[in-house]
């Protein structure tokens, strides 16, 4: 019992990434209906950026502790949202009215561009995250589970930030611009919302969520690799897609559930199966419910 117990605590801590990441994917896809396959690179961006910051010389010293971590999370979800705004005004906005194979060509331009030029600014070579900027403290729950500090912070926060962003798209009126635009650009248009401005939004708060679980991935392993941006957002994808792509509490449900699931695998069967029996639950999941365990919301015009 203590084992299962551990290795749920070590998938929910894992899920609560997969989560933030497919989040980046639905918002996009909700509002276009466009798969950002540069999402996963732009994740991996937030890894680097957050290494870089831990480790440059005038703020290595002041960055210690949760707090320190917390601005260098503020700070590279900045940057990160940056990236993804850039991106969605150079490689899709002069794409939206082509045909629908030309933003996906796109999309994976960008994300190879991205990969590679991180590739080319940090090195072939996995960057190891420093250490000693949050304390080692790991407290014993009972019955042989343990639960580090680093897995706390990573689920408290996102979590906070998965509640602020289910909180802000369905309580505030640009969460509901979000919402309409998600159902019809024109309709969304001849009711005085700007749709350009609201697509750009949503390039803004996607990535940056990615921008943060890049930072918790790092956190968490120790070590991040410029290629990490395919495999976790691929990952990701599968989770949106679980939970029902274009559905925000779906996403969140998908990744949580895939990291359990994953967690699991590879305690009780082998990590070498982890992946097959991921994509082995997608099948099954898409098989019994093709629009995913929450669906994607559907409107019917009368």
């Amino acid at each position: 019992m203590s084992g299962f117990l551990e290795l749920l605590l070590n998938g929910v801590t894992l899920g609560s990434v997969y989560a933030l990441v497919a989040l980046g994917y639905t918002m996009v896809y909700g509002v276009l209906r466009l798969i950002n396959f540069a999402h996963g690179d732009l994740f991996a961006l937030g890894a680097y950026l957050a290494f870089s910051f831990l480790t440059a010389r005038t703020l290595a010293g002041r960055l210690a502790g949760p707090a320190g971590l917390l601005a260098v999370l503020l700070l590279e979800m900045l940057f990160v949202a940056l990236a993804g705004a850039l991106t969605e005004r150079v490689a899709y906005r002069p794409l939206r009215h082509s045909s629908r194979l030309a933003p996906v060509v796109s999309a994976l331009g960008v994300s190879v561009f991205l990969e590679n030029a991180i590739m080319l600014v940090y090195g072939p070579d996995y960057r190891v995250f420093p250490h000693g900027f949050l304390p080692q403290v790991v407290w014993s729950l009972g019955a042989g589970v343990h639960l580090a500090l680093v897995q706390l912070l990573i689920i408290l926060v996102s979590l906070a930030l998965m509640v602020a962003l289910y909180l802000f798209v369905q309580r505030t009126t640009v969460g509901a611009a979000i919402r309409a635009v998600a159902l019809d650009h024109d309709t969304a248009r001849l009711m005085g919302i700007d749709v350009d401005r609201i697509i750009l939004l949503v390039f803004l708060v996607g990535p940056a969520l990615g921008g943060a679980a890049g930072l918790m991935v790092g956190s968490y392993y120790g070590q991040i690799s410029f290629q990490m941006g395919w495999g976790y957002g691929l990952k990701a994808f599968t989770a949106a897609i679980i939970g029902g792509i274009g559905n925000i509490p779906g996403a969140m449900v998908g990744g949580l559930l895939l990291g359990v699931l994953e967690a699991l695998g590879a305690g009780y069967v082998s990590s070498a199966w982890q992946g097959a029996i991921t994509f082995l639950v997608l099948i099954l999941i898409l098989v019994v419910r093709p629009t995913g365990l929450l669906g994607e919301r559907v409107v019917s015009k009368l």
